[in-house]
Order: C-alpha cells, then structure tokens, then sequence
C-alpha cells in the first residue's frame, strides 16, 4: 500500500525503510510488539490477586516425577473441577472376549 502511495514498484528496489521514511506511517508489526509489551506490563502490575502476576512469576517444579497411574497410590476419583468440566472415566476393555464378525447372510 505504501509503495503504491509513492508509485514506487519492486523493480525500483527501494527497501521499505526509505519507504516508511517518506511516507511517515508507522509500521504496524513494531506497533504491535509495542503495545503488547505495554499490556503485559499493564498486567504484571496489577495487585487485585487475579492470576496474571501468579502465572508470570510461577516456577516449575524440579525434580523427576513419581513413577506409577492411578492404580500406585495416585487419584482414583474424579476431582470436583472435572466433574463439574464433565471428564468422564473411560470403560475398562474386556480382552478375554474375542471380537466376533456378524455373520454374513450371502
């Protein structure tokens, strides 16, 4: 848009620096970055106890992780969180019943 603005083509190989120059339009990417930064900032701030600060200034845990499911110690029930998200438990898989084919009428 701006090369049109300026009649200005590809060919003429004129690198969009200059372009911005002349035209004066700032460029939308580094207006972005901007005002993303300021709205981080924005919410780093914040001291109303919202998650925002929380999650910017959370640290992973360390360490290796215990070995074993649920069926070594771990949950065994659904939390309340997940029933109310409606995580449903999966059927175990009966494997001592082979699967049988309908028979075919041909």
């Amino acid at each position: 848009m701006e090369r049109a603005m300026l009649g200005v083509s590809l060919r003429n190989k004129i690198k969009n620096v200059e372009i911005r120059r002349r035209t004066k339009v700032t460029d939308i990417a580094q207006r972005v970055a901007k005002l993303k930064w300021q709205w981080a900032g924005h919410i780093v701030r914040r001291r109303d106890g919202r998650w925002g600060p929380k999650v910017l200034e959370w640290q992973p845990r360390t360490g290796k992780r215990s070995v074993g499911g649920p069926r070594r110690g771990g949950r065994t029930t659904l939390g309340a969180s997940q029933v109310a998200a409606g995580v449903k438990r999966h059927k175990p898989v009966e494997f001592g019943t082979p699967y049988k084919r309908p028979m075919s009428s041909s």
